[in-house]
């Protein structure tokens, strides 16, 4: 199972992988901690990451960048359509109301939705995860904002699936900072908790969480944002000043111009940078339009002056985490700073001021989210042992479910009604299951809403579910238990409906199993559910009971709504047994703007093709390289190192093809496929193949003939030594060794002869491959002859000692036993057993020993 946290930001992302000495920030291709959050399409292949932030500047209309504050939100959002004037690529509305992204790839115009794109980034940085893991990368952990919607969390899920993976959480990003934060902590209390405030200040948006700690665990008190506050407001800003002040004095208009502005943009960036550190910075920029170079400069207080529109807006989020959490600033033990804009000097001073004392900068900025998630992901998987730390998340917002009543009854004049009550309210712990009862009599539905939409400004229903068909045996109306459940990735649904009817079982029985107590259920049963014969009173008492029940029923036991509480009691008489029947009733989804499963497994398939096109180019450029190396290479070793072993005419000859070669990939090869290249490399290879293996026969054949030689001497000795090592070798054998000796050496003779009469330019007629081959033979025959064990000896029998009372006893000693003193069983043993590898020339006596062919 991986173990990886991913911390996709507006600008960028993050991959932290968990190991066995802890967690790990891994390196990109380019040997960099952060990867740009950038797709390019081109004309042949997409390029992702760094390679298409390389690309941007040649190719702006076609390059998608911020896709994070593209996913889930309609296309009339006023914060999408302020994003979208400082985009250089084309969006526009689709027929569901949302975002189209249009880029020009493989020669014609294609659509995106949002959430393909961000597949298309979640499937960068999973290569990177993969390519350092050396395995496959499927569960992760993936840090999200905490002002994300119900669909913006289902995007990020989609998105995930289109690249392959499977989320085991969607973790808030300052939850996973608090984590990250925490679980080293070892002085943290037992009892009263440690208040930390966290303000992640990043590219796009402003976050604020306040989490008490205690000894093993965290708690959320209070989350806070402004999704608008952020470092590129800054940017905007200097851009702004910029872009004016240049019409002004070298009348140029860089809105006019998509590449300018990009330029402009990123020269602002680093001007910010520079004067985080520095009283005053100079901007310069060569050629930005119309062959202009512009200069500019601005001091730290001017830049200050320019954003006071935006610092102004840093304290709002600040006030309303503490007035959440219930604390002062008293409360709170540390203040903790992250993210990458918060390296600006003014946005310090107003937390400084605000929480009176130093904000901290203890963790590391920008991978503080990724290390949090792979810490999360490492928890839930069984693969690693994590120190016991336990996270109590909360829930940001409020979520309603509402109904509608039954048509206009006759007999009382009942009107339709419309109810609805918070299932989930702001802070509630995630993940939560709630159940609801309700009383109908056919199919019905419920919508799942916010509550409060001021500070998401996103359409106020979620989804909608219905619930049926479904059947009443009696013909009443029927008791139903609706099951909600708040995910892990805090993605709310109905989970659940199930049909319950009482029914009499003539069995007797000796315990009886009450049903489940009322206050374990929501009961939302109200005048439109209710039978007739209810009275108005018995109404307002259920619903108000409805209305207790509601925030504690069932709240975060995820298994709780399908395991009734059951009551058991002794029955001291035989009665007949009410049975509650359960019946599964079948749930309808409809979300509104998310993508549909069928969708999805098409974008799956579309990312599998774009992910083979882009690997088939990758290879052909590989090809490509190949060639043009091989074109380089060969012409300078021609006059170089090959120079001997090539005739003059046949290196003109190769000369002249090689630069005809090299004519046709700057010309009609510039945009060939793969085989093409692959041909053309084998085409100059059979000319140079040749001079090649001629150059490697000369210079490794010297040191495989002295070893060859070698071995031929040291059997040849070993034959005819007079060791009584080999005493036991009958002479016909060593006489074979011998003449196998003498014919080895005259080969040898022969060729080197044939060889050195030949000029280097010449094919060699004397191999490498052919000198080892005639040692390995010679070794293989030789070898047996020269180590055969010497026959075994018995040991003269002991005469029995006078003291021993049983003389039978005393067994023969053979030449092995360690008891057999004597110098023949030690020679006995190890005769012929030194057999030395003829891959290196001994250094003891070679007439005592049997060599062998390596």
């Amino acid at each position: 199972m991986s173990v990886v946290g991913f911390d996709f930001g507006n600008e960028s992302g993050v991959v932290a992988v968990a190991r066995q000495r802890g967690i790990d920030v891994v390196l990109n291709d380019e040997s960099k901690r952060e990867t740009p959050a950038i797709v390019c399409f081109g004309e042949k292949q997409r390029f992702l990451g760094t390679a298409g932030a390389a690309s941007s500047m040649m190719n702006p209309n076609n390059t998608i960048s911020q896709i994070k504050r593209l996913i889930g939100r309609q296309y009339s959002d006023p914060e999408l359509q302020r994003d979208l004037k400082a985009l250089p690529f084309s969006v526009t509305e689709g027929p569901d109301g949302y975002p189209l992204i249009h880029a020009r790839y493989l020669g014609e115009m294609r659509t995106f939705t949002p959430t393909q794109v961000l597949g298309m980034v979640f499937s960068d940085l999973k290569t990177i995860a993969e390519k350092n893991l050396n395995a496959a990368v499927v569960d992760c952990c993936i840090g999200i904002p905490i002002y994300f919607t119900d669909l913006q969390r289902r995007a990020v899920m989609d998105a995930a699936t289109i690249a392959g993976l499977h989320p085991l959480h969607l973790i808030h990003e300052t939850t996973a900072t608090a984590l990250a934060y925490g679980i080293y902590k070892t002085d943290l209390p037992e009892n009263e908790p440690l208040n930390v405030a966290f303000v992640d200040v990043g590219h796009a948006s402003l976050q604020v969480c306040i989490a008490g700690f205690k000894k093993g665990q965290l708690q959320i008190l209070a989350h806070s944002f402004d999704r608008n506050l952020g470092g590129r407001d800054f940017d905007e800003a200097l851009f702004q000043h910029f872009a004016a002040k240049f019409k002004e004095e070298y009348k140029i208009d860089v809105f006019q111009n998509a590449r300018a502005c990009i330029r402009l943009r990123a020269a602002c960036e680093k001007l910010k940078k520079v004067l985080s550190a520095n009283p005053e910075a100079p901007l310069n920029i060569e050629c930005l339009m119309d062959e202009k170079d512009v200069r500019g400069f601005i001091k730290r207080d001017e830049f200050e002056q320019i954003s006071i529109p935006i610092l102004e807006r840093v304290k709002k989020p600040l006030e309303k985490a503490l007035a959440e959490a219930g604390l002062t600033t008293d409360n709170i033990h540390a203040v903790e700073v992250i993210g990458s804009s918060s390296r600006v000097p003014s946005i310090m001073r107003i937390l400084t001021e605000f929480f009176g004392k130093e904000p901290r900068r203890t963790m590391n900025a920008s991978e503080c989210v990724a290390k949090g998630s792979a810490l999360q992901c490492a928890i839930l998987s069984p693969t690693f042992k994590v120190r016991e730390f336990k996270v109590n998340e909360s829930f940001p917002f409020s979520i309603a479910l509402s109904w509608k009543g039954p048509a206009p009854d006759a007999q009382n004049g009942a009107s339709e009604n419309h109810q609805s009550t918070i299932v989930f309210p702001k802070g509630n712990p995630i993940p939560s299951v709630k159940a609801l009862t309700f009383y109908r009599s056919g199919t019905f539905t419920i919508d799942v809403q916010y509550a409060d939409v001021s500070e998401l400004q996103p359409p106020a229903k979620i989804s909608t579910y219905t619930v049926g068909p479904f059947q009443s045996t009696k013909g009443e109306r029927a008791k139903l238990k609706v099951k909600v459940r708040l995910s892990l990735h805090g993605i709310v649904s109905v989970e659940s409906a199930t049909l319950l009817e009482e029914e009499e079982v003539e069995v007797p029985v000796v315990k009886e199993t009450a049903k489940e107590p009322a206050k374990m259920e929501t009961d939302e049963a109200s005048a439109d559910a209710a039978p007739s014969t209810i009275s108005e009173t018995d109404v307002n008492m259920q619903d108000a009971i409805g209305a207790a029940a509601a925030s504690g029923a069932e709240n975060g036991v995820p298994e709780s709504g399908d395991k009734p509480v059951q009551m058991e009691t002794d029955a001291k008489v035989e009665v007949p047994k009410k049975k509650v029947k359960k019946t599964s009733i079948p749930v309808t989804e409809i979300v509104y703007g998310a993508m549909a499963a069928a969708d999805v497994q098409k974008a799956v398939e579309r990312e599998f093709e774009m992910a083979l096109q882009d690997r088939v180019m990758e290879e052909t450029k590989d090809k490509k390289n190949a060639v043009e190396s091989y074109v380089y290479d060969m012409r300078n070793k021609l006059s170089d190192k090959y120079q001997e072993f090539v005739t003059d005419s046949e290196r003109e000859q190769f000369i002249a093809k090689l630069q005809e070669v090299e004519d046709w990939l700057y010309e009609d090869g510039e945009d060939e496929t793969k085989g093409v290249y692959i041909a053309k490399l084998e085409e100059l290879k059979k000319q140079g193949d040749p001079i090649e293996q001629r150059y490697k026969e000369s210079t490794e054949k010297g040191p495989v003939i002295d070893q060859f030689i070698y071995c031929i001497n040291s059997y040849r000795e070993a034959a005819m030594s007079s060791d009584p090592k080999f005493d036991h070798i009958d002479l016909a054998e060593k006489q074979k060794v011998l003449n196998e000796c003498v014919e080895a050496e005259a080969w040898l003779r022969e060729k080197k002869q044939q060889q050195d009469a030949l000029p280097k330019y010449a094919n060699p007629v004397l191999l490498s491959a052919d000198v080892r081959k005639k040692a390995e033979a010679l070794d293989r025959f030789c070898r047996p002859i020269m180590t055969k064990p010497k026959p075994a000896k018995p040991a003269i029998p002991e005469t029995p000692s006078p003291q021993s009372p049983r003389g039978d006893e005393q067994q023969p000693q053979s030449a092995e036993s360690p008891n057999a003193g004597n110098a023949n069983a030690t020679e006995g043993a190890s005769a012929g057993s030194e057999v030395p590898p003829t891959a290196e020339p001994m250094e003891t006596d070679k007439s005592e020993t049997a060599p062998s062919a390596s």
